[in-house]
């Protein structure tokens, strides 16, 4: 069994920055489930990205060196990283030292290793001295990470040398672009440097793309991995389904992972658990297991059952393009015997399992575990106004004759067309397309003048 040498979470999305108690909680999830790291960098924290060159202000800087307490005492070693891209002037000495002035802070304060962002900038350079002093933005950024390189990393003085890792502009791809090919060649021999994947969340990272990426830039690539975060564009989904698309050959051809998790801290166990199952044991993993794990460690054994049925409703995301499928399958089997078996048995059968999910939604109000009831509640909202939708659709259905399929008409028809309208207003994604595709369908959307 090879484990990944760094397993980790980065807690780098954008959005409301996890509190200072769930960074602890999380610091203490990740010793239990065997994971080693944790890079603290919140893309809505001024002092990492917006007001980097600003020192932390007294009580903002204790809370750092608390984290880096409470992480030594798990076992799980604190990154940290700073991201000056969005106003860093290159060529200017004074931006040069700010950055080293942050990283070096960062260390006082007790982070054992550093990290240099400079992801999701402008893919030129901006400022007219940069431009004049450089040939273009890999040979700037190879000057930055040169001045951090010769300076914080190899400070005979400092309190051991940390490893440094380095997020580039353009953090997915083929693995051997130009761009990155040229800043990977560039980096001192232990530089670790982050990528994505071919793209920015990959449905699937394989290990002949990893070993591309290797040969073209001179180091295995270290996997910020975008699962199971929900931010910006992807706000509307509750990513807690499973953890599919790595090659287990991984293990051999990437450097570790890093996975950047929801601004919901406790769903996103769900999904970091399954990471950790892997990190721990590419060749062995087996996703649906660890899935099933991971549930019933984060809902608890009472509501394990409970929970499965509703995360089964929001299985999807990048890495998993399986909506629903339960529920999926209860309105293909409708469907057909609907049309070719009995309609009355077919509305009978449905009707019975919309009850069933009723009670789930139900159930997720009273979860054991408040903090993830109170996340989910949003998603638990939506999922039991597609089921009373599906529920009222099939309760309004008059049976014609065999072979026909279900539809709805006249006042039947305004009424499901008002609660598709209301679940689309909602703009949150359960049951995938599912339920959406179910109700235009019986109402004639696209065929009905």
């Amino acid at each position: 069994m090879t484990a990944l040498a760094i397993r980790g979470v980065v807690e780098g999305f954008y959005g409301r920055p996890w509190t200072v108690e769930q960074r602890h909680d999380m610091i203490a999830f990740l010793a239990e489930i065997g994971m080693n790291a944790y890079l603290y960098s919140p893309k809505d924290d001024p002092y990492t990205r917006r007001r980097w060159r600003d020192p932390y202000p007294p009580e903002e800087a204790e809370r750092l060196r608390e984290l880096s307490r409470v992480s030594r005492e798990a076992g799980v070693e604190l990154w940290y990283g700073v991201s000056p891209g969005l106003s860093m002037r290159y060529a200017e000495p004074i931006d040069l030292e700010a950055v080293r002035a942050k990283l070096t802070a960062a260390r006082a304060l007790g982070a054992e290793h550093l990290a240099l962002f400079l992801d999701d900038i402008p893919g030129r350079l901006q400022h007219p001295a940069d431009r004049e002093a450089f040939s273009g933005l890999v040979e700037a950024q190879l000057h930055l990470v040169g001045e951090v390189e010769q300076g914080i990393m190899a400070d005979p003085d400092g309190p051991g040398r940390p490893r440094f890792a380095v997020c580039p502009t353009d953090y997915w791809g083929h693995g051997d672009d130009p761009y990155i090919s040229a800043l990977g060649s560039g980096l001192a021999t232990g530089t670790e440097l982050f990528w994505t994947g071919r793209a920015i969340c990959s449905p699937e990272i394989t290990a002949p793309e990893a070993e591309l990426f290797a040969r073209s830039t001179g180091r295995r690539p270290l996997l910020w991995d975008n699962f199971p975060v929900n931010d910006v564009a992807m706000t509307h989904e509750l990513h807690i389904g499973p953890y599919l698309g790595r090659d287990p050959r991984l293990a051999d051809t990437a450097s570790g992972i890093f996975a950047n998790p929801m601004p919901l801290a406790e769903a996103s166990k769900i999904g970091i658990a399954s990471v950790a199952d892997f990190c721990a044991d590419p060749r062995g993993f087996d996703p649906e297991a660890s899935w099933e794990r991971a549930l019933r460690r984060v809902a608890g054994a009472r509501d394990a059952d409970g929970f499965r049925e509703f995360a089964d409703a929001v299985r999807g995301s990048a890495v998993c393009a399986d909506d629903a499928p339960r529920l999926g399958a209860h309105l293909e089997r409708f469907a057909f015997d609907y049309q070719f078996a009995s309609p009355a048995a077919a509305v009978a059968e449905l009707r019975g399992e919309l009850r069933r999910l009723a009670g789930v939604a139900d159930d997720m109000a009273r979860l054991q575990n408040r903090a993830l009831a109170a996340e989910i509640a949003p998603w638990v909202a939506q999922y039991a106004r597609g089921i009373a939708a599906v529920d009222a659709a099939v309760d309004a259905l008059e049976p014609g004759p065999r072979g026909e399929p279900p539809q709805l008409f006249g006042t039947a028809r305004a009424a499901i067309a008002e609660r598709l309208a209301e679940l689309r207003e909602a703009r949150l994604r359960v049951f995938g397309d599912l339920v959406d595709m179910f109700l235009s369908d019986l109402i004639g959307e696209f065929s009905t003048p």
